[in-house]
């Protein structure tokens, strides 16, 4: 007897944009715990070097663009994101042989964080935390990779910048 194969399952917006709340919450009492203890700047490396492990962890499926597919680096992250123009209006600024350049214009990290009540210093530490967990995606993957991110300027943006990592490991 062969196993009938599954039907795709349909996620509500909804369910998705709580599944982000809910990390950002994570994220956000993980940090006040590590402030409480440790101080606010180890606290960030701390949930920094938390979230860089995760990203690492999650690296398997691009690392076949490495070391310098960018545009099928693009194609893959970016697809890979559900409802992507819902949860964070990513927006390619470059994308060429040398550089993968996107621009996030909304974050549900944020905008939870901003629900809980949290000010913008606050805000910007937990960016910093939560960011990493792209830096270990994509060095892991055979990327380089940077990335700015939320500023106290009044706009909810993360812009990162990906280039074509060391070949050969």
């Amino acid at each position: 007897m062969t196993a009938k194969p599954a039907e795709p399952r349909t996620v509500p917006v909804g369910a998705l944009e709580e599944a982000f709340a809910t990390r950002a919450r994570a994220y956000a009492h993980i940090f006040d715990v590590l402030r409480e203890n440790f101080g606010a700047a180890r606290a960030v490396e701390l949930l920094a070097e938390a979230t860089h492990r995760m990203g690492a962890a999650s690296a398997g499926p691009l690392a076949a663009f490495a070391p310098a597919d960018l545009a099928g680096l693009s194609k893959a992250f970016l697809g890979a994101i559900p409802v992507a123009d819902v949860l964070f209006s990513p927006e390619v600024l470059r994308e060429d042989t040398g550089h993968l350049d996107i621009e996030f214009h909304s974050c549900p990290l944020v905008r939870t964080w901003k629900q809980m009540g949290r000010g913008d210093e606050d805000i910007e530490q937990l960016c910093q935390g939560a960011r990493a967990v792209d830096h270990g995606m994509f060095t892991a993957a055979g990327f380089a990779f940077t990335a700015e991110g939320w500023k106290r300027d009044g706009h909810d943006r993360c812009r990162m910048q990906i280039t074509p990592g060391q070949s050969g490991g």
